[in-house]
């Protein structure tokens, strides 16, 4: 945990940030979720805005500031010597409210009385977006309502007051991404150093992982290692990797503090990159490197995101499967047949941060909406940078055999784009390359410089194994 008083000044900002309203902001901590019974459960993960405000990591947990008489009260039950033959003396509520700088504690049944009193008193309850299943039932129960209709109740106001705070990191937090990115390194270095043609996909993911549990950290998401790296978000690991397979390793550490990194690479698997294979690795390096370039406050995401896409639709006519005026063919959405997702999004203590509060309240502001091309509407972030964004930068480029054969066969885009050389790369994959960038005052600061990332340092790197 950070020390109490950052978590005291975190809620006092919050309140300023909301101070015209009234009624109660109920912070939902969460629960451990069965994994096929109820004693044998998923690895428990703390709700991250929960963590912002209290830093408590455990479960069952649940707080409540009251607007009208400035009070803050956290909830939840001591053990019972029952629970503590299974679980080990733990400390009690008083004890861990005094860590965040609360001095305030009550029940969980008085959780639940405190809010459907003040439901019946039509006092305003103010809560956050939820995402998991037993706090939406738990939260329907107290307001007398439907889950579907808990959507329609969500705080606005409480809620992008929320989403503020979080987008911008402290010294501290900083800290902690950094930290995070020192094991991110240390695991895709050894991805790069023992892959090679003949082993399965999972003994790499296997060694990555065990390097992270070294570490005390934990996979801020499923791992991405696969061949086939045309499939964005490919979880399936049991392939056996072939002569010439580029692999895509899509993974990230999160550390004891729960705050993660996020770092894509693209590995030859024998080692080299083959003729075929660098003209496009290098386009994919090109258009990181420029984008990254681009960072700075008060810019457009999504114009960062744009240019990236004009930078891999003039290489892709330069290497002959595209043609006619990149901008306009941007324009036109015709590099999506080959990029298809967005440049990047918000992280920090979520490695989407903050997207499980509402994508659009995070990614988008009133001036820029989401358009409804395709590709382009997949982007996560859009709005202009401020200074104290961690953001992800990670372009691409995906040979995908059916969308190619749908866009072909609906003569898409065909004044842009050379089906006719098309048919040699369905076997070829994909690239990514993705790099977690700061904003500051005057530009950027590169957070994963030192995970290799050119042709040169990655396969000095691979010829270790």
């Amino acid at each position: 945990m950070f020390s109490a008083e950052i978590y005291q000044e975190r809620r006092n900002q919050l309140i300023q940030r909301i101070q015209d309203k009234s009624g109660l902001l109920v912070f939902m901590g969460n629960e451990y979720c069965p994994m096929n019974y109820t004693d044998n459960t998923f690895p428990f993960r703390q709700d991250s805005s929960f963590l912002y405000y209290f830093g408590l990591d455990m479960a069952s947990l649940a707080a409540i500031i009251d607007l009208d008489s400035g009070t803050e009260t956290l909830y939840g039950d001591d053990l019972t010597v029952e629970d503590i033959v299974w679980m080990g003396h733990q400390p009690v509520m008083q004890e861990r409210a005094q860590t965040c700088g609360i001095s305030q504690t009550d029940s969980l049944e008085q959780f639940s009385q405190v809010i459907q009193k003040a439901h019946r008193k039509q006092r305003p309850i103010h809560f956050l977006p939820q995402y998991q299943s037993q706090n939406r039932i738990k939260l329907a129960r107290m307001l007398n309502c439907s889950d579907i209709a808990i959507d329609e109740l969500v705080s606005e106001p409480f809620t992008r007051a929320v989403i503020a705070m979080r987008s911008i990191k402290s010294a501290e937090e900083i800290m902690q991404i950094e930290e995070a990115m020192q094991v991110t390194g240390k695991m895709h270095c050894l991805a790069m150093s023992m892959t090679q043609p003949g082993m399965t996909e999972n003994e790499v993911v296997a060694a990555m992982m065990q390097t992270v549990l070294d570490q005390n950290c934990r996979m801020a998401f499923p791992v991405i290692f696969t061949r086939h790296g045309e499939i964005l978000h490919n979880h399936f690991s049991a392939n056996r990797i072939e002569e010439h397979d580029l692999v895509i390793n899509d993974s990230g550490a999160e550390n004891p503090m729960h705050y993660a990194a996020d770092i894509t690479r693209t590995i030859p698997a024998s080692g080299r990159f083959t003729p075929e294979q660098k003209p496009f690795y290098e386009l994919v390096l090109d258009a990181l490197n420029q984008a990254v370039e681009k960072i700075a406050p008060a810019v457009s995401f999504r114009d960062i995101h744009l240019h990236a896409c004009k930078v891999l639709t003039k290489g892709l006519v330069e290497l002959g499967l595209m043609k006619g005026n990149p901008d306009d063919a941007v324009k036109q959405g015709a590099h999506a047949l080959f990029f298809q997702c967005g440049l990047g999004h918000m992280m920090g203590l979520d490695v989407h941060d903050m997207e499980g509060l509402n994508e659009t309240w995070v990614g988008y502001s009133d001036s820029i909406k989401r358009s409804d091309q395709f590709g382009l509407r997949s982007l996560r972030l859009a709005k202009e940078l401020e200074a104290g964004y961690v953001v992800t930068v990670e372009p691409g480029i995906y040979f995908i055999p059916p969308l190619i054969e749908q866009w072909q066969q609906q003569n898409k885009c065909a004044d842009f784009i050379c089906y006719d050389k098309l048919k040699q790369y369905l076997h070829f994959g994909g690239i990514r390359i993705e790099d977690d960038v700061l904003v500051t005052q005057s530009g950027y600061k590169l957070l994963s410089g030192n995970i290799p990332k050119t042709i040169e340092d990655i396969e000095n790197l691979c010829s270790q194994s």
